[in-house]
């Protein structure tokens, strides 16, 4: 899918997708945003830009030579961004070329953040002078987006805590499944955070800064190490969490392993009279008493009571 904007009047306006790609539009627009694109896309691109564009092994490599370089293209970025499917955070890479005159973004997923921007762009709500300048407020975006995701698992952390520490019907599997979610996704922003730093600062030793560049870079960057910060809070959370869980279970369990223990030593003595009278000996005085059946069964009950009594006495139940 090609979508391409231009800027009119200082802001963000998206072209209409329904007509053919030319040349001229390709000079005129300052944002080419390619996603999931088909191989007649790729190529009229490639042709009518002089351009190669990036296939996706190549986006997904992990050095910072195939992440961050410029060449005779533009600066090239790949960067990592947030995404959610079926309650679970992953990321996936963007590739940036920013020339001069404009900017080519390629993925292979539908994004939040550029969902976002586009709906801002079709409000009127996107400034930007130049290239360099919707690079910014896309960044921007994303590390918004990524405090918005710190918000939600911030959120659910507090759900969590509920579950382990007040929730006394609770089960705490599910718990411990939650936060290994939760850690997860906490460590997917930690990523994009620090990928973001990492571009950030590429961008700023290879385009063009003016002042008010410099103080968005800036402004990005305190943003960044805040929401660091509370990533590194939320992971001393999600640990105090899952000890705790893992305490709690090994409470419940060592209660039961208790409880098997107290059964079978309250039982073991009237085991041992009931075994004593179930032998087939000749010689067993209480066999011909008329009262030895009843005086067993009141033995029997006795050497259980007593056992539970002690254990009751000693605070052990």
């Amino acid at each position: 899918m090609l979508r391409l904007f231009e800027i009119t009047r200082g802001k963000i306006v998206e072209q209409p997708g329904d007509a053919g790609v030319s040349e001229q539009q390709l000079a005129e627009v300052v944002w080419i945003d390619l996603q999931d694109p088909q191989e007649e896309e790729r190529e009229l691109l490639e042709t009518l830009l002089r351009t190669e564009l990036p296939e996706s092994e190549d986006v997904e490599e992990i050095e910072a030579s195939a992440r961050y370089f410029v060449d005779d293209a533009g600066v090239h970025i790949h960067s990592l961004f947030l995404t959610q499917s079926e309650g679970r955070h992953d990321t996936a890479t963007v590739a940036f070329i920013l020339q001069p005159q404009r900017l080519i973004t390629v993925r292979d997923s539908d994004l939040a953040d550029f969902r976002l921007m586009r709906m801002r762009a079709r409000r009127r709500q996107v400034e930007a002078r130049s290239a360099q300048e919707l690079t910014v407020q896309l960044f921007e975006q994303k590390v918004e987006n990524l405090a918005d995701a710190l918000e939600d698992i911030h959120v659910k952390l507090g759900e969590a805590s509920y579950l382990v520490l007040e929730d006394v019907a609770a089960d705490l599997e599910d718990a411990i499944d939650l936060l290994a979610k939760l850690e997860d996704s906490n460590g997917k922003v930690l990523l994009c955070l620090m990928d973001t730093r990492r571009s950030i600062t590429f961008l700023q030793r290879h385009i063009h800064i003016d002042n008010e560049l410099q103080e968005s870079f800036r402004d990005i960057t305190r943003d960044i190490d805040t929401l660091t910060a509370h990533t590194g809070f939320l992971f001393n959370k999600i640990n105090f969490l899952m000890d705790s869980t893992q305490g709690f279970i090994n409470i419940q369990q060592t209660n039961i392993i208790k409880m098997f223990s107290i059964a079978a030593v309250v039982f073991l003595p009237p085991t041992t009279v009931a075994s004593i009278y179930g032998m087939n000996f000749d010689v067993m005085p209480e066999l011909k008493w008329l009262l030895g059946y009843p005086f067993a069964l009141v033995l029997i009950v006795l050497s259980g009571i007593a056992p539970y009594l002690y254990f009751k006495k000693k605070g052990w139940l």
